[in-house]
């Protein structure tokens, strides 16, 4: 029994040896695959902020700025626009591994391939690649310490890619413009200061730009910097999801360059401000306190808008309405809580709706994800919040609706933006000036080709009239027109020589034979001849001509080839010349010589056209005054031959003629005493 039993208890331990060896065997299998699980499972779990966009983005590794955890993997690929190069810039790298074995940050292309990097090597600052794709795989291993890497990424259209990292004393410019990548905003780094006052220069400028609200965290976007002077203190106030601290004195700060649209957008009245409810309070003295809508203004003092309800679970959505009377841009809003401190009534987050005239609410949205975007909210009753909106809300109607709070829903509100720009309709414009300048166009050639018609016809008349045998018959004698003849001027001043004009022209009716004035006697030439008393006076002054310069007269003269002769008078009893009149000035009107009239003389006469003297009355006073009593008598000799020759009749004539000379005479003698009267039919002819 004891053997038996001794013999059982012994083959026991025989049996159990197997299943034990079984076991651990199994037991160390699984300790050996565990970190093959563990990494499978993992693979993407190192990765920590990553925000991307078109052209850019950022990205980190798992708790950074902390110490990334261990056996982990973070693999990412990132991509601009086709036709672009990508721009890779490495703002930290913090790898416990020397040997990068097993902890390592690699970046793959199609072609190439850059690293991997890891310990202490020297690891360059930014990377051009040649390609638009690249993967991103970091690997960790067993470590103690060790932050990982923080990489920012863009297209070649930016080369002036700056990292998250980055702040503006790391610049000595008085002025630079940089490219901040999208997702800085949640990256660890203080700034100090607001967008009024500017931010302390030990501020992150990409963070500071996107609490500035020039940039979107979700977009990125170019930033403009100006360095100043520094100020005693910065005042620290959350704008944008970003909170800046309080600031103490520092040599220089910045300011960030806008397009100007950040005025505030004031209301007229209380009636444009509305909302779904209100609270209405009683005191402890039973005083009545209504929170209306139009006590939503920021700068009003006093209790804010609060809503009639303060439950959690609001039976409708409350909302606060503004009307800005007409479509504006609007880019930012700035809110307060209840301002009261025994009121600590502030909403927390908040979502915006915005209309036109006629139009549905529309909920404003994220850029990536086409969601309705919440705004941090207030975190206090006190301070005030800013949120800008990038793009900006273009509407008439906005409305804010509070989708958390603290105690009850509390609000003051200031609208941030500008009017907006009215384009020129190009349409509008450019077709009155088509329009005006065909019109323009035709006017002009409708004008031009009257013109050289009118032109035309002229040409064609003057050859008409070269052309014909014989003098035209006078068709209006009465008619007046401007001289075409020549024009005779005395000058007895200085003896000066009297001069002959010929003046040119088209037209071949006779003119008027005088022009009468006052202060000074200006004789037309005329086709008719002198008086018949004239004619010895005439032909005398011819004679003496004559015999001097070997020329004659100018009535005595016949015409050369080429001249007019004169016209024949019209068939009538009145006598057959007209007899020339001589208006003088009123005091000599009736003064006049016993000897008549004679026609002035002439020194000197020149081949073709001469210019025209002048006539001077004092000159002519002189000399009458030196002759005695009435008008003096020219000094010419008494006429030789009376009358004039008969003009020849024939055809026009054809050769460059030569006008008589004028006898020299100093000037008009008085007529005589027996002249005849002139009829009334002669004095019409002549007027």
């Amino acid at each position: 029994m004891e053997a038996g039993a001794r013999g059982g208890g012994g083959c026991a331990p025989a049996g159990g040896a197997p299943r034990g060896l079984l076991a651990l065997l199994l037991l160390l299998l699984l300790l050996a695959s565990a970190p093959l699980r563990l990494q499978a499972g993992e693979l993407g779990d190192g990765c920590g902020h990553i925000v991307t966009y078109k052209d850019s983005g950022t990205m980190t590794s798992k708790n950074y700025p902390g110490t990334y955890p261990n056996h982990t993997v973070c693999e990412k690929t990132i991509t601009v626009p086709k036709g672009k190069r990508l721009i890779l810039r490495l703002a930290d790298l913090d790898i416990e591994s020397q040997t990068c074995a097993s902890d390592y940050l690699l970046f793959t292309s199609n072609s190439d391939q850059y690293g991997p990097y890891c310990g202490s090597m020297n690891v360059p600052k930014e990377l051009l690649l040649n390609t638009s794709e690249v993967t991103v795989r970091f690997q960790s291993g067993s470590h103690i310490s060790g932050r990982g890497f923080l990489l920012t990424y863009a297209s070649s259209d930016h080369p002036d890619l700056i990292t998250c990292l980055e702040r503006a004393n790391h610049y000595l410019m008085t002025e630079y413009s940089k490219f901040c990548p999208a997702g800085c905003k949640d990256i660890a780094g203080d700034i100090s200061g607001n967008v009024v006052d500017g931010y302390r220069d030990t501020s992150l400028l990409c963070k500071a730009a996107i609490h500035a609200g020039i940039i979107a965290d979700e977009l990125g976007g170019q930033i403009n910097v100006l360095q100043r002077k520094g100020i005693s203190r910065y005042e620290g106030v959350l704008a944008n999801g970003v909170l800046s601290r309080d600031g103490s004195l520092s040599e220089k700060r910045f300011l960030f360059t806008s397009n100007g649209c950040s005025r505030s957008l004031s209301l007229d009245s209380d009636n444009q401000i509305t909302a779904s409810s209100s609270w209405q309070w009683v005191s402890e003295i039973g005083e009545q306190v209504l929170w209306s809508p139009g006590q939503a203004r920021l700068q009003n003092q006093g209790p804010s808008w609060a809503s009639g309800d303060s439950s959690k679970n609001h039976r409708q959505r409350e909302w606060l309405e503004i009307d800005l009377g007409e479509k504006k841009k609007i880019t930012g809003i700035r809110t307060t809580g209840s301002t009261q401190s025994n009121f600590n009534f502030y909403v927390k987050s908040f979502v915006m709706n915005f209309k036109n005239n006629n139009s549905k609410w529309r909920t404003y949205k994220g850029i990536g994800n086409n969601e309705e975007k919440v705004f941090q909210g207030n975190f206090n009753f006190r301070d005030p919040v800013r949120n800008n909106f990038i793009p900006p809300i273009v509407a008439r109607y906005v409305r804010v609706v509070p989708k958390k709070w603290h105690q009850r829903i509390a609000l003051k509100v200031e609208l941030i933006g500008c009017q907006i720009t009215q384009g020129i309709n190009v349409t509008m414009v450019a077709v009155p000036l088509v329009l005006l300048l065909v019109l323009l166009s035709a006017g002009m050639g409708i004008f031009a080709a009257f013109r050289k018609r009118k032109k035309k016809g002229h040409s064609n008349g003057s050859a008409k009239a070269q052309k014909t045998d014989c003098w035209k018959q006078i068709k209006y004698p009465f008619a007046r027109h401007q001289s075409a003849e020549f024009t005779i001027s005395y000058d007895n001043e200085k003896e000066m020589t009297q001069k002959l004009d010929l003046i040119t022209s088209d037209m071949v009716d006779y003119q008027q034979p005088l022009m009468l004035g006052t202060g000074t006697v200006t004789r037309k030439g005329s086709t008719f001849r002198p008086m018949d008393t004239e004619a010895a006076a005439a032909a005398a002054a011819a004679a003496e001509a004559g015999a001097s310069s070997g020329a004659c007269g100018h009535y005595d003269c016949p015409l050369s080839a080429g001249r007019h002769e004169y016209a024949l008078p019209w068939a009538s009893p009145e006598p057959e010349y007209a007899t020339p009149i001589v208006e003088r000035h009123l005091a000599r009107a009736h003064t006049f010589s016993a000897r008549g009239y004679r026609a002035p003389g002439s020194q000197q006469v020149h081949k073709h056209s001469l210019s025209s003297g002048s006539f001077f009355p004092a000159a002519a006073a002189g000399a009458a005054g030196a002759g005695g009593a009435g008008h003096p008598k020219p000094r010419s000799p008494a006429p030789s031959a009376p009358g004039y020759d008969r003009p020849k009749a024939g055809g026009c004539l054809s050769a460059e003629p030569d006008y008589q000379r004028p006898p020299r005479n100093d000037a008009y003698a008085a007529p005589r005493d027996g002249l005849k009267p002139l009829n009334q039919t002669a004095v019409t002819a002549l007027l």
